[in-house]
């Protein structure tokens, strides 16, 4: 999946079609639990599941999956140059780094060339609005144009979760940058088979605003 909305790689084929992805070697970055790596697995492709969080591999660990679990920063990947076929990330590390530029370099290194790397985070217009999922979700209430980090903290002022925001261009120059050319962009719309809610995700707003941007970019063939 690829966002809230419930857009499935199997229908969407940003990576390419399912029977494509057997034999290569994908790295999926801000892994979480290695939902998406073991998916990979099961259509035959040989991933690697990175994230920065211990403990969330250690629950990759505990759900099994045969392919390699990496604990590293994303924006310092622990592999050779030309290392990968594809990358992706749904909702993984770019959200949360301060400079995701250097992330988008780092998986321009190690993509061979032609290869395809695949990202979703919250769509930047939702950071405009307040993250709920009823009407009161639906009237701006800060500037889209505000890049202050949203930081959450614990009782001794400890930063316990940060996520930055990036405008649009703000995104697709990151990723012009790093060498990569952005084919596609996807703003999934709201099924109307998914009537879930969860935190500010629903319907109402799904079918109003775009709450997931996926960023489609490829390394071109023989580019250094």
């Amino acid at each position: 999946m690829w966002g809230p909305e419930g857009l499935d790689e199997v229908e969407a084929e940003l990576l390419g079609p399912p029977e494509e992805l057997k034999g290569k070697d994908v790295l999926e970055i801000g892994a979480g639990a290695a939902q998406c790596s073991r998916w990979l697995a099961v259509q035959g492709a040989r991933p690697v599941a990175l994230d920065l969080s211990h403990r969330q591999l250690q629950h990759a660990l505990r759900i099994g999956g045969s392919f390699p679990l990496v604990c590293a920063d994303a924006g310092a990947l622990p592999f050779a140059d030309a290392s990968f076929d594809l990358a992706c990330s749904a909702y993984g590390a770019l959200p949360f780094v301060a400079d995701p530029a250097l992330v988008l370099r780092e998986v321009h290194r190690v993509l061979r060339p032609g290869g395809r790397f695949v990202f979703s985070a919250t769509h930047p217009i939702r950071w405009a609005f307040p993250d709920e999922p009823g009407p009161e979700g639906l009237m701006v209430s800060a500037s889209y144009f505000d890049r202050t980090p949203y930081v959450e903290q614990d009782d001794d002022g400890r930063a316990v979760y940060v996520e930055h925001h990036r405008t649009l261009g703000d995104r697709i120059r990151d990723i012009v940058a790093s060498g990569l050319r952005l084919v596609d962009l996807v703003e999934p719309e709201w099924p109307s088979w998914n009537t879930a809610e969860w935190g500010g995700w629903s319907p109402l707003r799904g079918n109003l605003i775009p709450g997931t941007a996926i960023y489609v970019c490829e390394r071109d063939c023989g580019r250094d």
